[in-house]
């Protein structure tokens, strides 16, 4: 890992954290670049391995839902699967269970008080004339004696894993009173291979790492990626000129426009609220500075005007500001600017290094890389009061990126010489572990929620 502002220095030419090896490798590779559309090549697969969870995690009965399963899928299964996963609660075993209702008529609460179960999902799984799955289920409160929610849902057979994911938000909602993510997706970096085989390829994965793809491989690096609001359109930076580039693709279609290509550094994107603007950083005036680029009108916007390096910038959740990373304070710290007045503020005082900041959905406090004794930590810091608390034990710690619902923070890190993706809750209850079956992962983008 970098040490001090050096590695601030390297995040801003390579458009991410890293290691200077990294970097120097990236250089050496600048050559003829194979890029791709790789919609069909099978991407890095991501496990979810749970380290951590909360001391008392609520207990839940989701009995197999009865009815046909399309190919084999268990819709109760993944429920079951998610609701686990999430840390917060303790999924009871089919074996376990004393009953197998499938509607409300059939629910015997004493069944489920006797196995200690504090809430019960049941349902079933029925094919269409059309060919389409629908599945009803229902979630009871078995404490209180009650039917807490219900409802139909119909999906095609290829979206029967994304109905589960609907369905595991749905109780998690409802339980919590927090929304749910296991709907969601996650971009992610791997790197693969060795010397002249070594590819770099985006890929895209559902929240639990199903559904893997490959967006885009090339063998030149790929870096930064971001998702637009509404799910539907991302940007990243590429090398696949020679030099780095911004680009903005459309998921659906594969359609991809380079929207920058300044001489020097193009990098950092980060899309504004309303999708409109893209704020970035670029060095083509000399030193790298943050600017706004207008999507449709194409119009170039300079925010900031500093001989220090200013990079990594993130709209305010409200949009009228943006939180970057600078060293015009001598180390790197996080700072505000506020859009309107252009008036800067220092935002992170704790330590002589915070950097790549990421706020919180309800813009009260912002997710950084923290150093702490040397070390590179993800911590929050409380924009009020000004406290910081780190989140994670490991080490080597970058790229943080935040769930839609603020409950959760995906970040990259080292274990056993490989780049993973792991992730921690806000509170720092829940942990776990996301490693690929093939390369190193880093640079994670958390998905915004989708209707």
């Amino acid at each position: 890992m970098l040490k001090g502002w050096r590695m601030g220095w390297t995040q801003t030419v390579r458009g991410q954290s890293g290691t200077l090896r990294q970097w120097l490798r990236l250089r050496a590779l600048l050559g003829g670049a194979l890029v791709l559309l790789a919609q069909g090549l099978s991407a890095d697969m991501l496990t979810i391995e749970i380290t951590e969870g909360v001391d008392q995690p609520v207990s839940i009965a989701v009995v197999p839902f009865a009815g046909a399963m399309d190919d084999g899928l268990d819709v109760a299964q993944i429920v079951r699967n998610n609701l686990r996963r999430s840390g917060r609660f303790r999924a009871i075993e089919p074996e376990d269970m004393l009953s197998s209702p499938q509607n409300a008529t059939q629910v015997v609460y004493r069944d489920w008080r006797l196995i200690g179960a504090e809430y019960l999902l049941v349902g079933v799984v029925e094919g269409t004339v059309d060919g389409r799955q629908r599945v009803t289920y229902e979630l009871f409160s078995v404490l209180q004696g009650k039917r807490l929610r219900g409802e139909v849902l119909t999906s095609s057979a290829t979206q029967l894993r994304n109905l589960a994911h609907r369905i595991s938000d749905q109780v998690y909602a409802e339980i919590t009173g927090i929304e749910g993510i296991f709907a969601t997706r996650i971009l992610y970096i791997t790197e693969v291979g060795v010397g002249d085989e070594r590819r770099y390829r985006l890929n895209l994965a559902d929240a639990d790492g199903y559904n893997a793809r490959v967006i885009l491989e090339s063998v030149e690096p790929i870096m930064s990626p971001v998702w637009a609001p509404g799910g539907e359109r991302i940007a990243y930076v590429s090398f696949e000129t020679g030099a780095p580039a911004i680009y903005v693709q459309e998921l659906s279609s594969g359609v991809r426009e380079r929207v920058t290509h300044w001489p020097g550094i193009n990098s950092a994107p980060d899309f504004s609220p309303d999708g409109k603007q893209l704020a970035m950083v670029l060095s083509k005036d000399g030193n790298p500075e943050i600017y706004l680029l207008h999507l449709e009108s194409r119009q170039l916007r300079r925010v900031t005007d500093h001989f220090a390096i200013d990079t990594e910038p993130r709209f305010t959740p409200d949009g009228r500001a943006l939180l970057f990373t600078s060293g015009r304070g001598g180390r790197p710290q996080v700072y505000r600017v506020d859009l309107a007045s252009g008036r800067v503020q220092r935002v992170s005082f704790q330590g002589d290094y915070n950097a790549r900041p990421i706020p919180l959905p309800d813009g009260r406090s912002v997710v950084m890389v923290h150093r702490r004794d040397g070390v590179f930590h993800i911590a929050v810091q409380d924009l009020e009061r000004g406290n910081v608390r780190v989140l994670t034990d490991t080490s080597l710690d970058e790229s943080p990126s935040v769930a839609p619902n603020g409950e959760l923070v995906l970040y990259a890190t080292q274990s056993r010489g490989r780049g993973i993706l792991a992730a921690v809750s806000v509170d720092g209850k829940v942990k776990f572990r996301l490693p690929s079956s093939t390369g190193d992962v880093r640079e994670p983008a958390w998905s915004p929620l989708t209707p």
